[in-house]
């Protein structure tokens, strides 16, 4: 079923503070997942899966990355009547400042979302990982007569303090919202009779308005943002209900959990796999040869497109494209994001550089390794305690993990280590 009167927003994030250093060159939603993909991927398949054929991307900082990979991904031929577009933030004479929020940047594009002519707007974050169909949601908001529609999913109560926390009458509609609580006595009156481990109802960050409802709450109003203002607001005067969804979804907005959901890709039964014939997860196709092995040993490894890997032992890892990786390598509990492009490596080594991926004889564990990282031989990083946090000018420790940023050289013999 295509929803021809629907528009899919996707939220491109603020400054990805979180997600630092992985964002200091690029928007959240650009970040590599999976090996092969960009965070931006999973929504924009759920959407094309789910028939929704009109979708715009609000973007603000570091932008350029996505915009390219937006541009070179999501085509749609002369006689299809879908788009995906970008809708930068941009001063105007109406509009002097940059959004200020997911509110704020929603209605800063309101005149561009109303000549859609769309019946109802879907707004959806670009940093999370789930596989959803959107139509049966799409279809209670409709049957119920519905203002807002909300995702929501059952949340620990360790997990509570990252969502906003809601509840629900008999007939599913919303009579209480708070958005992040941090206290137990704060959350007491939204616990639900169920189950015990995950007694709350979280909001997924998935929002659907009727386009009247959207523009009402948005119009003349000083909301910056919908978790902790529209909703809310919404809540108070019209009719808002919440949709329950009970898959795998999860917020990789934060080091340590984008590090746990790649790595849970490699095991043998993954909550969230990209190999899904019905719904597949759709990206850029870069032509890339398949990936060379030699003499290797791979354990819970998730391989991509066009490596070459020789001699090295790989257990527990994401190994990204273009991934060149040398002899005696040993890696462990690593997210390695690959490279953007292929060189001449002896080339490199006769101007007294030091080529793009792994060098022979390093040792790699608890570390994410970023796209274009030049890894010197014998090189040796460790992961730290999890409350550690370094700033280093080639590499930086998050949450115990060691990040190497996008582009960074980590010279030969070099230990990073507690």
């Amino acid at each position: 079923m295509t929803h021809h009167d629907v528009l899919a927003l996707i939220l491109g994030g603020g400054r990805g503070t979180r997600l630092w250093p992985l964002t200091k060159l690029r928007a959240k939603p650009a970040v590599p997942i999976g090996g092969k993909y960009r965070l931006v991927d999973i929504t924009l398949s759920n959407c094309l899966n789910s028939g929704i054929q009109q979708i715009a991307i609000l973007t603000q900082f570091n932008s350029v990355s996505l915009h390219r990979h937006i541009s070179r991904t999501y085509h749609f031929d002369f006689f299809h009547p879908g788009w995906v577009q970008i809708l930068a933030a941009e001063q105007t004479f109406t509009s002097a400042d940059w959004y200020q929020g997911t509110a704020d940047a929603v209605r800063k594009q309101l005149f561009e979302i109303q000549v859609t002519g769309a019946r109802d707007v879907l707004i959806l974050a670009g940093d999370h990982l789930y596989r959803m169909d959107y139509s049966p949601l799409i279809a209670a908001h409709r049957r119920l007569g519905a203002d807002v529609t909300l995702g929501v999913i059952p949340v620990s109560a360790a997990d509570a303090p990252r969502f906003g926390i809601l509840k629900l009458d008999a007939e599913g509609w919303i009579s209480d919202f708070i958005e992040k609580p941090t206290h137990p006595e704060e959350l007491a009156p939204f616990a639900l009779d169920g189950d015990p481990q995950r007694p709350y109802l979280g909001s997924m960050g998935i929002y659907l308005f009727r386009m009247p409802s959207l523009c009402q709450l948005l119009e003349d109003t000083a909301y910056t943002d919908f978790g902790s203002d529209v909703i809310p607001a919404a809540i108070r005067s019209f009719r808002v209900h919440g949709y329950r969804f009970d898959g795998y979804w999860e917020d990789v907005g934060t080091i340590r959990a984008f590090y746990h959901a790649n790595l849970a890709m490699a095991q043998p039964k993954p909550a969230f796999t990209f190999h899904e014939p019905g719904h597949p997860v759709y990206t850029r196709p870069r032509f890339l040869p398949g990936s060379r092995i030699y003499d290797v040993q791979l354990d819970r490894v998730l391989l991509s497109d066009g490596c070459v890997v020789e001699g090295a032992r790989i257990r527990n890892a994401v190994i990204g494209i273009r991934s060149i990786i040398e002899d005696d390598v040993v890696i462990e509990d690593t997210v390695m994001m690959g490279a953007d492009y292929y060189e001449d490596r002896e080339a490199v080594r006769r101007n007294g550089g030091l080529p793009i991926g792994i060098g022979r004889g390093a040792r790699i564990k608890g570390a994410i390794i970023d796209k274009n990282a030049r890894i010197g031989a014998g090189v040796r990083i460790e992961p730290f305690p999890p409350e550690a946090n370094l700033a280093h000018e080639n590499w930086e420790v998050k949450d115990g993990l060691v990040v190497v940023p996008k582009n960074a050289t980590i010279p030969a013999g070099a230990v990073i280590a507690p």
